[in-house]
């Protein structure tokens, strides 16, 4: 056996299970970036860490600047009840998108993070949008 099959693979029914819960809370730059081309996205981008400047350097164009520390019932309540929520912050080493994806779960908001965050965006070669 080898390192990878050591541990036998779920049945196909888990890993479907799997990998639908992730896709319910996880989306990538591909289609936030596709979806944000199209025109008119059903979702709002929000750029979760950091400060102003830093969102002002380079955010992915679209995103609102929202530090996740200042999220909470009255700072999203312009938003309708139904708002899906899409979170990202620095990349992988940055846990802001989650500590977001959190606190807006947890005021009862649909929420999915954008994996990759900037670090990603940029992989992708997509462009960032400068204030």
């Amino acid at each position: 056996m080898s390192h990878v099959t050591n541990i036998p693979a779920a049945s196909p029914a888990i890993a479907q299970a799997h990998f639908e819960q992730l896709l319910a809370v996880e989306t990538d730059c591909w289609d936030v970036q596709a979806s944000m081309a199209d025109g008119e996205p059903d979702f709002v981008l929000l750029h979760v860490n950091g400060d102003q400047a830093g969102f002002d350097r380079g955010h992915v164009p679209g995103a609102t600047f929202f530090n996740h520390n200042d999220i909470n019932a009255e700072s999203i309540a312009s938003y309708p009840d139904d708002t899906v929520f899409v979170v990202y912050c620095a990349g992988p080493h940055c846990n802001a998108a989650d500590r977001a994806g959190a606190k807006l779960a947890a005021l009862g908001r649909p929420v999915k993070k954008m994996i990759g965050g900037r670090v990603g965006w940029l992989d992708e070669g997509f462009e960032l949008a400068t204030a």
